[in-house]
């Protein structure tokens, strides 16, 4: 018989703080509840688990955990709750004309977000708010049921920051009025600037480069995430965006941050070290082409694992993205657990992120 075991139980203790023993021990037990809490209350989820072993018993380690492929959330509707009992319903972003995920979060599930969230990002930026500049326009933010991944990212972030200031105007254009504005109100004091990442290249960084301005943000933080595929297309580096950061905004604590629809609120920060971490309430593996573990320093098939999701089946998903883990409880930036970085989407594979979808 499995116990269930609360998350509550996992704030008790700090994101990165813990090494693989406490850690494992802590998310194994969390992650065989999930799995049998899932069986119980979602058909479809307990079907699938017929191909996998029995999952009557704790999953020995993180390999044993059954994974779904995240496009099964675009094919089919996966809830662990009554639907009369749904309050939200996030949306992934997929390229026009491809079937979007729609995840389902009850009131609790919508809790549990915003706290691991909070718990996390506070981690970087500190418990102080901060004045706020969001890289989008306050029109692009809707109250609908149903929620982008862009707005439910920009949503969860806000929390972080206060006054808020939108650098878009409604029709989606960089506002260097606004810019002047927060500058010369917050200019000489810690910000939080937060965006898409192709949104803060083209709208905010790119855009203050060809007009020759520079603002003096200095003792700032960026945060920034979403997919990657447009600015490979456009030939910038992750270096070449830090650098383009500094110079425009004079801001060096950059972080880009790697999130999946399907698992929100359990997002993964880019180190001082430009290296991504799985908080405690999260981890990875990654699988090869026979979908066995790969060792450290190997390429493939990036598995993410969640201890949140209760109101449906997210906490253990194949995504379609090659990374590499380099190692564990050893990064020079001092957070505990592994660290990794993610390559970009397999060949052929969707096209999905964030930023990607951006026209």
């Amino acid at each position: 018989m499995i116990t269930p075991l609360p998350l509550d139980t996992f704030f008790d203790e700090p994101p990165y703080g813990l090494a693989r023993p406490q850690r494992e021990t802590l998310f194994l037990e969390r992650m065989s509840w999930l799995t049998h809490h899932h069986m119980q209350h979602c058909p479809s989820y307990k079907k699938m688990m017929a191909f996998f072993p029995d999952q009557t018993e704790k999953h020995p380690s993180l390999e044993h955990v059954p994974f779904l492929p995240v496009r099964l959330f675009k094919e089919l509707d996966l809830k662990s709750v009554p639907r009369n009992q749904v309050q939200k319903t996030l949306l992934s972003s997929g390229t026009t004309g491809h079937t979007r995920s729609r995840i389902a979060l009850d009131h609790a599930e919508i809790i549990r977000q915003t706290k691991v969230l909070t718990h996390i990002t506070v981690n970087f930026t500190g418990l102080e708010r901060m004045p706020m500049l969001i890289i989008d326009s306050q029109s692009a933010q809707r109250g609908a049921d149903a929620l982008s991944a862009r707005t439910a990212a920009t949503t969860g972030f806000s929390l972080f920051g206060r006054p808020i200031t939108y650098a878009l105007d409604k029709q989606g254009m960089t506002d260097l009025n606004a810019l002047k504005d927060f500058e010369a109100r917050y200019g000489n004091q810690p910000v939080f600037v937060f965006g898409l990442t192709f949104l803060v290249f083209s709208k905010f960084l790119k855009c203050l480069e060809e007009q020759g301005m520079r603002l003096d943000l200095g003792k700032g933080i960026l945060i920034h995430g979403g997919g990657w595929k447009k600015m490979a297309d456009q030939q910038i580096s992750a270096r070449a965006f830090r650098a383009l950061a500094e110079k425009t905004t004079g801001i060096r604590s950059v972080h880009n941050y790697y999130g999946l629809v399907e698992q929100t609120g359990s997002i993964f920060l880019e180190c001082e070290q430009h290296y991504l971490h799985p908080s405690l309430f999260s981890d990875v593996l990654v699988r090869n082409a026979h979908l066995e573990p790969c060792a450290s320093n190997e390429r493939g098939l990036l598995q993410l694992f969640s201890a949140l999701p209760e109101s449906y089946p997210g906490h253990s998903l194949l995504t379609e993205d090659e990374a590499t883990i380099l190692g564990e409880d050893d990064c020079p930036c001092g957070r505990k657990g592994k660290y990794f970085v993610v390559h970009g989407r397999v060949q052929d594979a969707e096209a999905r992120g964030c930023s990607d979808t951006l026209s």
